[in-house]
């Protein structure tokens, strides 16, 4: 069973910035892609930023203030976020496509959620 744990998420000042984690545990054989959603209150979940086999992309409304970056010994992504704006407010949520066996086919995984509140 494949697990997805987030952390980091906090209530921060405009301007500031935090760093999200996520770690994969359990059974797995390959991670192929980890990445974040985030959901604000009354809007749809969008894509953050995704990491796919060293190659990463980000939303428009992120780029230049938004890091993904991972650690494959760890199976760990993580989100660094700079220059935070209100409208960054959201519940963040790390997905991943992992494959648990040599053989066999790969499923995508979510994780609980971590709350980021920007506000003065």
């Amino acid at each position: 069973q494949v697990q997805l744990v987030e952390s980091g998420g906090d209530l921060v000042q405009p301007g500031g910035s935090l760093r999200l984690s996520c770690a994969a545990s359990g059974s797995i054989f390959s991670i192929y892609t980890m990445g974040w959603y985030r959901r604000a209150p009354g809007k749809q979940r969008e894509l953050v930023a995704v990491w796919t086999s060293g190659s990463t992309d980000y939303a428009d409304s992120v780029k230049g203030r938004f890091t993904i970056s991972r650690d494959n010994a760890k199976n760990t992504v993580y989100l660094q976020m700079n220059s935070l704006e209100p409208g960054d407010t959201a519940v963040y949520y790390c997905t991943a496509r992992i494959q648990e066996r040599q053989v066999g086919p790969s499923y995508i995984y979510w994780g609980q959620g971590t709350q980021v509140t920007v506000s003065s």
